[in-house]
């Protein structure tokens, strides 16, 4: 714990002179330049305090009041816009000091508070420039293992990065030093400098200096946030070490993990690992609307179908990734659509998942019937391999072994691609606004892999929701396109400008967009009715 608090310190001390910190540093420069001594230290006071409070509560209360996630960003950069006017006006700096007198009697206090107030305001605008350890702290305040050490993390990460930002505005009072003589120029200029930095946030100049320098803080995050051994002390992943027993037999991974912590169990009572010794057990991680999850399935049933005689038992961990695959009767309904027989445990708050350490939809384990792992696999294919190791485990050499088409698409494919906002990435044309409604344009043209909105959309954090007008389109590789939607609606479908079909949506799941018998490089155009969510795009 001490050693990722270190990096956690580290981190943030990084995330300081990053390029998306560069439209804040003017203002933290002018913040220390435009009060007393004290007047740094209540800036950096101020941003630790809010910035801590939002990455670990903020999300979740703004969620549960149904507000928009920019909201807390919107109000740090009216605040800025008021000490600004602070400066610039000196009335509005008197009237802002006596709303701030009862914070104390000394003297100096509004100026102190001033300090706080501008800091809290950077507090929310610097959440947006975090890595990995913001990424994980603020999974885990969402989740049901929030505690102790996300917090300390966060105040870890929050300090590394007040050092430098300490340092900054300390210096810009020394350099303002000389000028006191000349206070009133000092102010307004200042003031000036303020007011200019949150316009630059109000068109995004921090993301827009993300993307458009170069990262010349990427080598130092890969050497510490983003390491191996800082994922694995985050995440508690133990990378299993096999133990050889001989030359022919598989390798021995351990016991188990629990099947215990997951919910529903759909097509069975609940089972336990101590109820599972003596059977060789399958167990599989997938969730209804993945489309790599689909294709394994006619393999897992025909396995099931096979070997359950001989003691094979599958256990499907259902693992949500979209909000509707929480639902039981969705997932039910699932089940009996694909024709699933064997038990399947929705396993809604993960904690199966990261029993296993697992990271992968579909992912495969084989435990023997001493209850030890054996063998893992993730992802698509390799079926005869697996298919020989349940043999082996079964101790069955008679008969053949079972036969069902690998589907598992080959070649240069465009990659899965979400478009909602939380993991939106290769979208071209106009700036996505985030949790509200917005008029979007189709760019002139459009890249491979790449893409864009077009009509009104409603862009949330998981999915975005189709408006007047709707449409997206995607430079595709592939034979097959497929999206994950919502609602109830209709979504025409064009290719390369032309009419293929119209897809009748009539609930949460996987619809096939495209099937095609050759491999395409073409333009998808979606036209949607009002009301239709769109979630995530897969290829094949």
């Amino acid at each position: 714990m001490v050693v990722l608090l270190g990096i956690a310190f580290l981190a943030g001390v990084i995330t300081a002179v990053s390029p998306c910190v560069l439209p804040v540093l003017p203002i933290v420069l002018a913040g220390g330049a435009s009060g007393g001594r004290r007047r740094p230290y209540a800036i950096i006071a101020g941003l630790v305090t809010t910035f801590v409070v939002s990455i670990l509560f903020a999300t979740y209360i703004l969620a549960k009041l149904g507000l928009p996630e920019d909201l807390l960003r919107n109000v740090s950069i009216a605040l800025l816009f008021v000490i600004a006017a602070t400066l610039l006006v000196p009335q509005v700096g008197l009237l802002l000091e006596r709303a701030l007198a009862p914070l104390g009697r000394r003297r100096g206090t509004g100026d102190l508070g001033g300090g706080f107030l501008l800091g809290c305001a950077l507090g929310f605008a610097f959440v947006p420039c975090g890595g990995p350890i913001l990424a994980y702290v603020s999974a885990q305040s969402a989740s049901v293992n929030f505690g102790f050490r996300p917090v300390a993390l966060a105040i870890a990460y929050a300090l590394g990065a007040s050092v430098v930002l300490l340092a900054i505005a300390v210096g810009g009072q020394r350099v303002a030093k000389p000028l006191r003589a000349r206070v009133m120029q000092l102010r307004a200029a200042l003031g000036v400098v303020v007011a200019a930095a949150a316009l630059a946030l109000v068109f995004h100049a921090d993301t827009k200096l993300q993307t458009a320098l170069p990262d010349w803080t990427n080598f130092l995050q890969e050497h510490t946030e983003k390491t191996a051994y800082t994922q694995d002390k985050l995440y508690n992943r133990k990378a299993p070490k096999p133990v050889q027993t001989s030359e022919r037999d598989l390798p021995d991974y351990g016991p188990a993990p629990s099947l215990a912590g997951g919910g529903r169990w759909l097509n069975s009572p609940p089972l336990t690992t101590q109820r599972l010794r003596g059977k060789v057990v399958l167990v599989d991680f997938w969730t209804y609307s993945c489309i790599n999850c689909l294709r394994t399935l006619p393999q897992l049933e025909a396995w099931d179908a096979h070997y359950r005689k001989d003691g094979l038992v599958i256990v499907g961990v259902h693992t949500p990734e979209f909000a509707f695959e929480h639902v039981t009767s969705n997932v039910a309904g699932a089940i009996k659509r694909l024709g699933v027989r064997y038990p399947v445990v929705q396993d809604n708050d993960y904690a199966i998942w990261e029993a296993y350490a697992n990271q992968y939809w579909p992912a495969e384990y084989l435990i023997d019937r001493s209850g030890h792992v054996r063998h893992a696999h993730f992802g698509e294919g390799e079926y005869d391999k697996t298919e020989k190791l349940i043999r082996n485990l079964l101790g069955v050499d008679r008969g053949s072994m079972t036969r069902v088409r690998d589907q598992t698409p080959e070649g240069m494919l465009t990659p899965e691609s979400y478009v909602g906002y939380d993991r939106a990435d290769r979208f071209v044309g106009d700036r996505l606004q985030a949790g509200r409604p917005a008029a979007y344009h189709f760019p002139a043209t459009l890249p491979l892999h790449d893409l864009a909105f077009g009509g009104l959309w409603t862009v949330l954090g998981e999915r975005a929701v189709a408006g007047l007008g709707a449409g997206l389109r995607v430079h595709f590789q592939a034979s097959k396109v497929y999206l994950v939607l919502g609602g109830h609606g209709r979504v025409d479908v064009l290719v390369d400008g032309k009419r293929q079909r119209t897809v009748r949506v009539s609930g949460d799941r996987l619809y096939t967009l495209v099937d095609s018998r050759r491999e395409l490089d073409a333009l998808l155009e979606l036209r949607f009715t009002r009301g239709i969510s769109a979630y995530a795009f897969t290829f094949g």
